[in-house]
């Protein structure tokens, strides 16, 4: 008898559960923090360069007159910003500033050496500290992209730890290591220390956030994982729309970044709370301690658990630690190329796996883009965080009605047309900018969430994690080179958002290639993916071939259970 089994006689979600669950899902908050904190810390405000007759010490944005800019920095012919990181060599008198009515163009420009930034919306940050600016530009996007490398790594890291390990102290491990790092990266001396911190952090949310996820899910009945793999992830958008909250009230950017890290120690006290994932101690044949934390849920349920179920158990995982010692490494394991090996089923994969890739890429870029957008930075942000809430309930009420594919498929392509019709809007209607990309914004969010349930349902069951851990790297990818992508808003505040938009539009016309999943029978072996999708009878066949082994199965459950025979 499996933990399954001890559900039905728990409940699919009661008292005990939903109590660990909600502390469980606490934890996303803090990780939101860390994951958007970037667009706080690395802010690149309005900026100019320090002119050869400017005190450095008393120089500010706006203590030389923009009317004479035109005087000092040349024009960019494509945008026709003025290119600050560099002025005209030219004997700066008052009566050339005065008098002058052209810039005198004859010596050619200077690179900039020293550089004053506008401090009206940002007190400070790491750019405006470390003058990460011009041709130092790039070290912002490679900083957030770094960030996102270490959450690839932690997520292979942690992962394969909780398993061979326990959820349990993995879990609190990358707690510690969060809040060291985190104050550690708000310390830094310079930008190597603090992007090497930031880029571990990165790798603990992974630690915290999918190790809080997987006990979550592994204690939930069946009946309730959509909802509880959903809300978890509110919880994540209003640790979004926190992090402006401390942005707002703490304007100097090393103690935000300390702000945001000092929470994780409240969790250390779940240590005396949360338990040990009992799937995974009946995994390991820890059966006693399993039994400890079912009978502990029992009392809270108020439910009594016959005492053959836990005797099943034993014998249960007894079985498997013998089976898993005999076994030994015998056989080989399943790999991504197996996924790769028949037409049908690499075609579907491949398409899976862009969709993860735009999915990922499109939500943080989407995300991290909201000090390009125009207007006021922390409402964006805040709204930004905020159509996540109708986004994931939108999944709670047609997920299962109307199928993964039309919701997948839809969202991506409601995404990817609001983005693009960015294209057309005019420049004085920069608040239409905003609509569409927070429409985009809530649309990819809504397809994201998609993606993770429509993935685990098309891959079979034999290399079904394989899959998936595939497909979460490929995402992780397509973060890492959000931050780059959001660079190019600087030559053209929409490409951005074009960019995202085409790829999501693409994505979800792409992804129509998929089979529907919903009310259909999950394939167990790489045949049944094979044929699963090749064509509408094939599917008939697959579906029909598993009612009639339920059918057998009750059938013959029906024929013990007159007998006397115990089951």
């Amino acid at each position: 008898m499996s933990y399954d089994d001890v559900i039905k006689y728990l409940g699919d979600f009661g008292k005990y559960q939903k109590q660990i669950y909600f502390l469980l899902c606490l934890p996303a908050i803090s990780c939101a923090f860390h994951k958007l904190a970037g667009v706080f810390l690395l802010a690149r405000p309005e900026f100019r360069c320090v002119l050869p007759f400017e005190d450095l010490s008393n120089a500010t944005y706006d203590s030389f007159p923009r009317e004479h800019w035109n005087l000092t920095y040349p024009q960019d012919p494509l945008t026709g910003k003025y290119q600050q990181c560099e002025y005209y060599n030219v004997s700066y008198t008052m009566d050339y500033l005065e008098t002058a009515t052209s810039p005198t163009k004859n010596n050619g420009t200077i690179r900039c050496t020293n550089y004053v930034y506008d401090r009206s919306k940002y007190e400070n940050s790491a750019v405006t500290e470390w003058n990460m600016v011009c041709a130092r530009g790039l070290l912002t996007a490679t900083s957030d992209s770094l960030f996102m490398v270490g959450v690839l790594l932690g997520s292979i890291v942690f992962g394969q730890m909780s398993d061979k390990y326990g959820r349990k102290p993995i879990f609190f491990a990358s707690l510690v290591i969060q809040v060291v790092f985190g104050v550690l990266a708000g310390i830094a001396p310079e930008y190597l220390t603090y992007t090497v911190s930031r880029m571990i952090v990165g790798a603990t949310t992974s630690g915290v956030f999918l190790v809080a996820y997987v006990i979550a899910m592994e204690m939930v009945g069946s009946s309730y994982r959509l909802f509880a793999g959903v809300t978890v992830q509110m919880f994540f958008s209003v640790g979004f729309m926190v992090t402006a909250a401390f942005a707002y009230f703490i304007q100097d950017w090393r103690w935000l970044q300390i702000a945001l890290s000092l929470p994780g120690l409240l969790f250390m006290c779940y240590h005396w709370v949360i338990p040990e994932s009992a799937r995974w101690l009946l995994s390991k044949g820890r059966k006693e301690e399993a039994i400890v934390i079912i009978e502990k849920a029992a009392r809270v349920n108020r439910v009594t658990i016959p005492s053959d179920v836990y005797d099943n158990l034993i014998d249960e995982s007894a079985e498997k630690k013998d089976e898993t010692a005999s076994n030994g490494d015998i056989g080989k394991g399943p790999t991504v190329f197996d996924l790769l090996r028949y037409p049908n089923l690499r075609k579907k994969t491949l398409v899976i796996l862009f969709d993860w890739f735009v999915n990922s890429g499109v939500y943080y870029g989407l995300s991290w883009n909201t000090n390009n957008l125009g207007g006021n930075a922390l409402v964006n942000f805040v709204i930004s965080g905020a159509v996540e809430i109708p986004a994931y309930s939108f999944l709670l009420f047609t997920l299962n009605r109307w199928g993964r594919r039309t919701i997948l498929c839809g969202c991506m392509l409601v995404a990817g047309s609001a983005l693009l019709l960015t294209i057309f809007v005019p420049a004085n209607a920069n608040w239409l900018i905003i609509l569409f990309a927070m429409i985009g914004k809530l649309a990819i969010t809504a397809s994201y969430g998609t993606i993770y349930i429509f993935s685990a349902e098309q891959f079979p069951t034999v290399v079904r994690n394989v899959g998936l851990g595939a497909a979460s790297m490929v995402a992780r990818i397509g973060g890492i080179l959000a931050p780059y992508l959001n660079l190019l808003g600087e030559i053209w505040r929409p490409l951005p958002l074009i960019i995202c938009g085409s790829l999501a539009f693409f994505a979800g016309l792409l992804s129509l290639i998929l089979p529907e999943t919903l009310n259909k029978p999950m394939p167990e072996t790489i045949a049944d993916a094979e044929e699963f999708g090749k064509n509408k009878r094939n599917d008939e066949l697959l579906e029909g071939g598993a009612e009639e082994l339920a059918r057998i199965a009750s059938h013959e459950e029906a024929e013990k259970r007159v007998n006397g025979k115990s089951i």
